[in-house]
């Protein structure tokens, strides 16, 4: 008879805490609506500093993702998880919908246009410009490289950066950047220049400043032997799965609102060390 009482109470207690578990885990999110709330995957780079990557708390953070941060808190109809990986699996995952959306810096390509939906509005602002070694200051923009015949470290066709450079060849066919498809889709642009397997690289103006201004950085010791010659700002884009449009729409809404206040600029400023918006009226790209 003991026995029998044992095993009702072990019966009912656990159906009780079945019950439990099942309204905490089952019970979906809602809005102030009463609406479902839709979760949603950023995937982002987390090797992309200071644009998205992971801070020294193990929290992914960026020029990027803090304005997706700043989007999810509009939009209460969505909830963000953020997910970090790497360059490859972000494009592959958002074009197969293992993620909803991705962010890393991106520029538009016309290739791009047929994997990924681009929204209307973009997400922020990166200068783009040549590394070149300190004796050669004086080759300022593409034009100025490709008059002196320097060779230029090589870019993976699926690299926008390569889009770049070959839309500037195609604009100046008498002044061409000798331009080389890469296998992999970035080098290591600084060290090929101090090397000088190179004579410049395209490099985003982030990365140089992470790796070579920044204290501590990998090439920090290579300071005073190369600069950084900014030749573009060239506006980027969250890049979202084919299949999200809605969401794409909602988030051209929430962005809009935040290009009203000064958010953008002050977070240009936190991460680039300098508010690339000023320049949003030069932008050609």
């Amino acid at each position: 008879m003991l026995i029998k009482k044992i095993l009702q109470f072990t019966a009912i207690s656990f159906a009780a805490v079945s019950i439990l578990v099942a309204c905490s885990d089952g019970e979906a999110a809602t809005t102030s609506n009463g609406e479902a709330v839709k979760k949603v995957k950023v995937a982002y780079d987390q090797s992309g500093k200071p644009m998205t990557y992971i801070d020294e708390n193990g929290n992914p953070t960026g020029y990027d993702v803090e304005v997706m941060k700043l989007v999810d808190e509009i939009l209460e109809d969505y909830e963000f998880e953020f997910v970090g990986t790497s360059n490859d699996d972000l494009l592959i995952g958002v074009e197969q919908g293992k993620y909803q959306v991705g962010v890393k810096n991106a520029f538009w390509t016309e290739e791009r246009t047929a994997k990924f939906i681009f929204p209307q509005e973009f997400l922020g602002l990166s200068s783009a410009g040549l590394v070149v070694k300190k004796e050669n200051a004086h080759i300022k923009n593409l034009s100025d490289f490709a008059s002196a015949g320097f060779t230029l470290a090589p870019i993976a066709a699926n690299n926008a950066q390569y889009t770049v450079i070959a839309e500037y060849n195609e604009a100046n066919p008498d002044n061409q950047v000798k331009l080389q498809a890469g296998e992999e889709f970035s080098v290591d642009v600084v060290q090929w220049v101090n090397e000088g397997r190179v004579d410049g690289g395209v490099q985003i103006e982030g990365s140089f400043n992470g790796q070579v201004l920044t204290e501590g950085g990998p090439y920090h010791h290579l300071k005073d032997d190369v600069v950084y010659n900014e030749f573009a700002v060239i506006k980027t884009w969250p890049l979202f799965n084919k299949k999200e449009q809605e969401f794409a729409d909602a988030y051209d809404k929430a962005i809009q609102q935040l290009k009203e206040t000064d958010a953008l600029n002050k977070l240009s400023e936190q991460f680039y060390g300098k508010d690339l918006f000023k320049v949003l009226d030069s932008v050609k790209r």
